[in-house]
């Protein structure tokens, strides 16, 4: 399996306060990993310089075989990202919202793209809706439809069930998944949802303070903390993540 990301010692300093510590990691194709760790870790920033929406003080981000910052225009074409705290325009209705994002993504046949996201998302019914009006889970599913419409290799994908009830957050992750399966993305999860994390991630990076502390498969984390749930773990290095403990990719 090739691999598609790969990043080497990437440091994001804000003055005197460094949020991502000389971090180095890669992902092969097809491969969903989660980024784990507390709030300030340095998950959100690791995700923003991948974006390009924040330039590395240091490091090199090489992504499809090539240096990011030298080809972040046609390297972006082939992403795409969604978070729950980023919202789509409000007056806009549904349908007019991806209408814009495709476009933008130069999308091929997009009605008929469009059709089928909203039909496999469940959320065709409320194409003519005010974005502003939906549910929350209405809300994650259009975002993911957004996120889907160029076919992206990468997809990038920033705490999509927070908020949600258990039954619209199985439905969520249970279609990431799927989707995932089918399409062979390249996924980076964020999630402080165990059970999602458990569902659809094939390996997981704890990051504490900018800094990979350990990665794995769930399992495999778990056992080798001696905890009893992937919980514990993320309680105990979120509170003692200060020893380095990383494993080799399984």
């Amino acid at each position: 399996m090739s691999t598609l990301l790969t990043i080497e010692e990437l440091t994001k300093d804000y003055g005197s306060t460094t949020a991502v510590d000389h971090l180095s990691l890669s992902v092969k194709k097809g491969e969903i990993v989660g980024l784990l760790g507390a709030n300030g870790a340095g998950k959100t920033t690791l995700m923003q310089m991948i974006l390009g929406l924040l330039t590395p003080t240091s490091g090199e981000i090489i992504l499809f075989g090539e240096s990011f910052h030298k080809h972040r225009v046609k390297h972006l074409k082939r992403m795409n990202f969604t978070s729950t705290y980023s919202n789509l325009p409000s007056n806009l209705t549904v349908e007019q919202n991806l209408k814009f994002f495709a476009q933008i993504y130069a999308v091929k046949d997009a009605k008929r793209k469009i059709d089928s996201l909203l039909q496999e998302f469940e959320i065709a019914d409320h194409r003519k809706s005010i974005t502003g009006n939906l549910s929350s889970g209405e809300s994650t599913r259009l975002n993911l439809c957004k996120a889907l419409l160029n076919d992206p290799e990468l997809l990038l994908l920033d705490e999509p069930t927070a908020s949600l009830d258990p039954d619209i957050a199985d439905k969520v992750r249970t279609k990431v998944r799927q989707v995932a399966d089918e399409k062979g993305i390249t996924m980076l999860y964020t999630s402080h949802n165990m059970k999602d994390i458990e569902t659809i991630c094939d390996r997981l990076i704890f990051i504490h303070k900018g800094r990979i502390v350990t990665q794995g498969n769930p399992a495999k984390i778990v056992k080798q903390f001696e905890r009893g749930s992937l919980e514990e773990v993320f309680i105990h290095l979120a509170r003692d993540g200060e020893i380095v403990e990383e494993t080799d990719n399984p």
